[in-house]
């Protein structure tokens, strides 16, 4: 009855001091965590270089590049009488002409005309409409493999598509402000941006793993975690000999006795 008596007396002590030093544990964890990644920080090193290396890799290896051309349409015509409705209703009207212009009988007439071998879906997908803020111009940018494929897609589909607007909205046809460039350099992929994301994830996700493996590791290591854990002060401590010590250390003395 006593020990049972003496052992709530123990928990509870526990209990109490857990709950005084909650702040404090909470500190020294975090500061233990910061040298356990700091100790291991070669670990998070190598494997940011590891995968910032295969990153870069595939990256130039298996990854095609991509280049694009832009050709900008302007949706009314310079002889139009142009008023502040007229420029208020044509900004409105922007978002119309991009639908327009990415409708299957334009992209479908634009792949006969130049005979690609691709679907409407896969056009679409290397095909952006935009649209600078308040103002009445309309970009089309595609990508291609080849340069100069990308400047004679651009340049067609502003053909068909201002021909297809008069058409469809009753109106004067938009005019061609800017013809498609051959681009000198891709624009994708983005060799640098990926080693650089790549090398940080890598980090990161080391980091993640060191933390976690410490967490879950609830080994008593020191006398310290005795302190920590359960409220209790070590009187000493008990030196180990290593036996592969003492096997060496036994052997040279016979070696020397003989």
């Amino acid at each position: 009855m006593e020990s049972q008596i003496s052992l709530r007396k123990v928990k509870d002590m526990e209990r109490n001091i857990q709950l005084h030093n909650t702040d404090d544990e909470m500190e020294i964890d975090i500061k233990e965590l910061f040298f356990v990644l700091l100790d291991r920080l070669w670990i998070m090193i190598l494997a940011g270089v590891v995968l910032a290396g295969a990153a870069g890799v595939y990256t130039k290896n298996m990854v095609t590049p991509m280049y694009e051309s832009t050709s900008v349409i302007y949706i009314l015509n310079k002889d139009s009488v142009v008023s502040l409705s007229d420029l208020q209703l044509g900004t409105q009207l922007t978002k119309d002409y991009e639908e327009l212009i990415t409708s299957r009988p334009v992209v479908e007439k634009v792949i006969d005309n130049l005979g690609l071998e691709i679907s409407y879906g896969g056009f679409l997908g290397r095909l952006s409409i935009s649209n600078p803020s308040d103002t009445r111009f309309i970009k089309i940018t595609y990508l291609d493999e080849d340069p100069m494929q990308a400047k004679n897609v651009v340049d067609e589909m502003a053909k068909v598509s201002k021909s297809r607007v008069k058409e469809i909205m009753n109106t004067l046809e938009p005019t061609i402000s800017e013809e498609g460039h051959v681009a000198t350099a891709p624009s994708s992929p983005n060799t640098k941006k990926n080693v650089l994301m790549a090398g940080l994830l890598g980090a990161v996700g080391a980091a993640f793993i060191i933390i976690l493996i410490y967490l879950l590791n609830d080994t008593v290591r020191s006398s310290d975690d005795l302190e920590k854990y359960l409220g209790l002060t070590t009187l000493g401590l008990i030196p180990i000999e290593d036996d592969r010590w003492n096997k060496k250390k036994g052997k040279k003395v016979r070696r020397r006795n003989k």
